[in-house]
């Protein structure tokens, strides 16, 4: 039975697991792998390439290891990504399941909210929360690293919130005209019970699904931020070894290029991740 489950699975979708589990293992036990730390510099290896003696991927031109970058930017790349992605969709999972099953005029007020919020490109909002709340008037003044940082999730956070509210309410406005549910109401079941036992298990898994797909879109979105400057700076995150190494590609190009293509890797497989849950999910509808 395991050999037919085995044949059955796609390499894809076995590659794609075996990259997010190495992304995730990386993120969560980086700080205790026993390698140098991140910001150590080489001066005699500035910008030696690829599979170069005691440098995997290379150096850029200041002698930092890329290995090394990469397995400390990922911590603070899917941290960032993760927690984004969670209170958005916490809070957005919220208001939107509150919204569907109230109605009225509530349900017209969040709507409306979200698609305000919606109207605004997600990066050029995201760009002006970050420059607002991260930048000093006094520009001489350093901004504290934890600062970028939290402006960057609280940022981000409004930009999941809408995307993922709405696809809650949506959910939500089909399972609440299901005849379970209907025979709830009609016993005398508690909203709060009702909204927990019935809708939330429900609507659960489509947030999930679209949550995946959310997590490749921050990444790529902190990273964007970082290249325009108001990211996570000095190549603390992929996004900041892009931004550090966007000056040396014409003389390093593999600098610029072994960030993106991890980061790209990256949202390639949690896109997919989203598209297998979104496939049984509508395969798990279809047999209700």
């Amino acid at each position: 039975m395991a050999d037919a489950t085995t044949r059955r699975t796609p390499i894809t979708t076995r590659l794609t697991y075996g990259w997010l589990g190495l992304v995730v293992v990386v993120a969560v036990v980086g700080p205790w792998l026993p390698l140098p730390d991140w910001n150590t510099v080489y001066d005699d290896a500035l910008g030696v390439g690829p599979f170069t003696q005691g440098h995997l991927l290379g150096t850029d031109g200041n002698g930092y290891d890329l290995l090394l970058g990469l397995v400390s930017g990922a911590r603070l790349s899917v941290f960032i990504a993760v927690v984004a992605v969670g209170l958005g969709g916490l809070i957005g999972g919220v208001l939107g399941i509150v919204a569907a099953y109230v109605r009225g005029r509530l349900d017209t007020t969040i709507t409306t909210s979200f698609n305000v919020i919606l109207s605004v490109p997600n990066l050029v909002l995201a760009l002006a929360l970050v420059a607002v709340f991260a930048t000093n008037v006094d520009v001489t003044e350093t901004i504290a690293p934890w600062r970028r940082v939290f402006t960057l999730i609280v940022s981000l956070t409004v930009v999941i919130i809408p995307i993922l509210g709405r696809i809650s309410r949506g959910s939500a406005l089909a399972w609440t005209s299901r005849e379970f549910v209907l025979a709830a109401q009609t016993m005398g079941m508690r909203t709060r019970d009702i909204i927990w036992r019935h809708i939330v298990p429900n609507v659960l898994p489509a947030m999930i699904a679209v949550a995946f797909l959310a997590v490749g879109v921050v990444i790529i979105a902190e990273a964007s931020l970082s290249i325009l400057g108001v990211g996570v700076a000095d190549g603390a995150s992929w996004g900041g070894m892009i931004a550090r190494g966007r000056n040396d590609l014409d003389y390093y190009p593999h600098v610029v290029l072994v960030p993106v293509v991890v980061l790209a890797l990256t949202a390639i497989c949690t896109n997919h991740v989203g598209d297998l849950i979104r496939a049984r999910l509508d395969r798990r509808e279809a047999r209700i």
